[in-house]
């Protein structure tokens, strides 16, 4: 699988100081909408392998991680280049408008 699981602890080092821009989603395992972004996630990390990091943070997991960016709702799929957050999506979001973002932070 290519897609990167993230918490509390690596956070930092995968995302923030990645060289590489970052879609990161936020979800939950009871979360009805984050089972339907998620799957589109994974086959996105796997056609964007190598070119554009793309990861899962548990926000049962990564509390402190998803507080301190502000996420309140989920699904929340945040874009991150050079460190900081350039764009932000909540809720549901299918593939192709995905792949039409990543290809804008590309």
């Amino acid at each position: 699988m290519a897609v990167l699981h993230l918490n509390d602890e690596n956070f930092r080092k995968e995302v923030v100081e990645s060289k590489k821009p970052c879609l990161v989603d936020f979800w939950a395992e009871w979360c009805g909408p984050c089972k339907r972004v998620g799957p589109v996630v994974d086959e996105l990390a796997v056609e964007y392998k190598g070119k554009f990091r793309i990861a899962k943070l548990n926000v049962e997991e990564g509390q402190r991680t998803a507080q301190f960016y502000g996420v309140m709702s989920i699904p929340t799929l945040l874009f991150f280049e050079d460190g900081k957050v350039t764009e932000q999506i909540i809720g549901v979001v299918g593939k192709e408008e995905l792949k039409a973002k990543i290809e804008e932070h590309l």
